[in-house]
C-alpha cells in the first residue's frame, strides 16, 4: 500500500464519522477502505490505482458522469466571477436562471415558485414548514399533522425524520419531530381522517430505501385525486426519482400529476456540489404575503448560492444538448436485458426490481428464504464485486444498480458481470 494511501486511512480512522457505518467495524485493523481519488465518465480509481465502475452513482448523485468538461467549465467560469454570495437580501443571476428553467418544466400556474436550500433532508424541511404555515394563516392552523408512507424515506433531519418509515433509522427519535399517521398503502389513505393532515408525502414511482419497491401503476395519480378530495397538499420527494432516474425528467411526469411541493436535490447539480430546490404553487406563495409576520423565516448560508446554480444551469443544458433522455430508452431497456439474465444464471437472485434506470437486485437462499440478518449476505456480496471492478451498496440483502445516465450498454454490460462473479464466490 502507496505511504499516502496509509497516512489517508490512519487519519480518517483516527478523526473522522462516516454517514450510516458502524464506526467500530470501519476503524478495526484489517479493514482498509478505498480511498477514491479521481474520477472519468462513469468511472473511479482509488489511491492505489485500481478502477471502479460506479455502481451507484455515487450515492444516487451523478448524471452525467465525473469530471466532464461543460460541468467544469460551468464551475471554473462561475468562480472567476464570485463563488459565493448572500441570498438573504440579495439576488443572484444564476439562482434567477436557475429558478426560471425549473418551473418551466411544469405546466404554467402550476409550480410558480422557487425555494433553494442544501440538500434532500432540507428540500423536504421547506416544504413541510411551508405546509404548516400555510394552513397557520389561511385558517385551517388544526391541519398539523402529516401522512407518511410505511418504509418511505425522506432524509435525516429531524423534521424530515419524522416522516422516515424504516425503522432502523427513525424509531429511536419518534416523538421528537412532527406528528405523523404512517399509511402502507393508496387504499389505508383512503381510510385516513385527514381532517387534521397539513400534507401527504410520497416517493412518486419507487420507495428507494425500502429495497427499492416501485408502486403499483396509477397509485401516484390516486394519491394526487384523494389529497384534492381531502383539501391536503401532497409533496412528492423526488430527490433520489427526480433528474432522469426514472426515465423521464421527474417521476411524477409519467402519471400527469402535478404535486403542491416538489423536493429536488441530489442530481440537481449534475452531481458536482450539495444543493436542492423545493418547487411550489402560486396558491401556496400567495398565504405568505402581506406584512411581516407571514413570511417565510427559514434560510439557510450557502441557499442559491452561485456556484450551485451554474452548475444545475450547466446540467440541465446538457441533458438537451447530449439529448440525455433520448439515448436513455435504449439503455434502460439493455439494463432490463441484463438483469434478467442474470436473475435466470443466479439461483441467490430472487427478485429485481426496476423503475427506469434504478434497479434493485433482492438476494434470498436457493430455497427462496430471506438471509439472516447477522449474515449480511448483501454486504459481502457489495465487497466481492469490489474486486471484479463494481462500487454499489446493498440496502439489507438488496443489492443496488443505479449508475449514472452516461453510462454506455458494454459498461452496464460490465456492472452487471461483475455482480455475477461475486455471486458465483457464494
Amino acid at each position: 500500500m502507496r505511504e499516502d494511501t496509509r497516512r489517508w486511512i490512519e487519519a480518517d480512522k483516527r478523526h473522522c464519522w462516516h454517514p450510516f457505518t458502524p464506526q467500530q467495524a470501519w476503524t478495526v485493523g484489517g479493514h482498509d477502505p478505498l480511498v477514491l481519488v479521481r474520477g472519468e465518465g462513469a468511472w473511479l480509481w482509488d489511491s492505489e490505482g485500481r478502477k471502479y465502475f460506479d455502481g451507484n452513482s455515487s450515492i444516487w448523485t451523478n448524471i452525467h458522469g465525473h469530471h466532464h468538461p461543460l460541468l467544469n467549465e460551468a464551475l471554473r467560469k462561475q468562480s472567476e466571477e464570485v463563488a459565493h454570495t448572500s441570498y438573504l437580501g440579495f439576488a443572484n443571476p444564476r439562482a434567477s436562471e436557475l429558478a426560471e428553467r425549473l418551473v418551466a418544466f411544469f405546466p404554467p400556474n402550476t409550480l410558480e415558485r422557487v425555494f433553494f436550500s442544501d440538500d434532500g433532508s432540507t428540500a423536504v424541511e421547506v416544504a413541510m414548514k411551508m405546509s404548516l404555515q400555510f394552513w397557520m394563516q389561511t385558517g385551517g392552523a388544526q391541519r398539523n399533522r402529516f401522512v407518511a408512507f410505511v418504509n418511505g424515506y425522506h432524509g435525516d433531519t429531524m423534521g424530515a425524520a419524522s416522516l422516515g418509515g424504516v425503522s432502523r433509522f427513525f424509531e429511536r427519535f419518534r416523538g421528537f419531530g412532527v406528528e405523523v399517521d404512517f399509511v402502507a398503502s393508496l387504499d389505508d389513505f383512503s381510510k385516513q381522517d385527514t381532517s387534521k393532515v397539513a400534507a401527504v408525502i410520497v416517493e412518486p414511482l419507487i420507495q428507494g430505501v425500502n429495497e427499492m419497491r416501485p408502486w403499483p401503476q396509477g397509485m401516484l395519480e390516486g394519491l394526487r385525486d384523494g389529497c384534492d378530495k381531502a383539501g391536503v397538499h401532497l409533496i412528492l420527494d423526488e430527490v433520489m426519482t427526480g433528474f432522469g432516474r426514472t426515465g423521464t425528467m421527474f417521476a411524477c411526469e409519467q402519471e400527469s400529476v402535478v404535486p403542491d411541493f416538489l423536493c429536488l436535490a441530489k442530481g440537481l447539480t449534475g452531481g458536482y456540489l450539495p444543493m436542492a430546490a423545493t418547487l411550489t404553487t402560486g396558491k401556496v406563495y400567495e398565504a405568505f404575503l402581506g406584512d411581516a409576520e407571514n413570511a417565510f423565516y427559514y434560510g439557510h448560508s450557502y441557499t442559491a448560492n452561485p456556484l450551485g446554480c451554474a452548475l444545475a444551469l450547466a446540467s440541465l443544458g446538457l441533458f438537451e444538448s447530449e439529448k440525455t433522455l433520448e439515448k436513455l430508452k435504449p439503455k434502460i431497456a439493455a439494463m432490463t436485458g441484463l438483469l434478467a439474465d442474470l436473475k435466470e444464471s443466479q439461483a441467490l437472485v430472487h427478485e429485481v426490481r426496476q423503475c427506469g434506470f434504478v434497479a434493485g437486485i433482492e438476494l434470498r437462499q436457493a430455497d427462496g428464504s430471506p438471509f439472516l440478518p447477522s449474515e449480511k449476505m448483501g454486504e459481502k456480496v457489495c465487497m466481492a464485486a469490489r474486486e471484479h471492478g463494481l462500487l454499489t451498496r446493498p440496502i439489507r440483502d438488496t443489492i443496488v444498480l443505479m449508475p449514472p445516465l452516461c453510462s454506455e450498454a458494454g459498461q452496464l454490460g460490465f456492472a452487471v458481470s461483475a455482480l455475477s462473479k461475486a455471486l458465483d464466490e457464494f
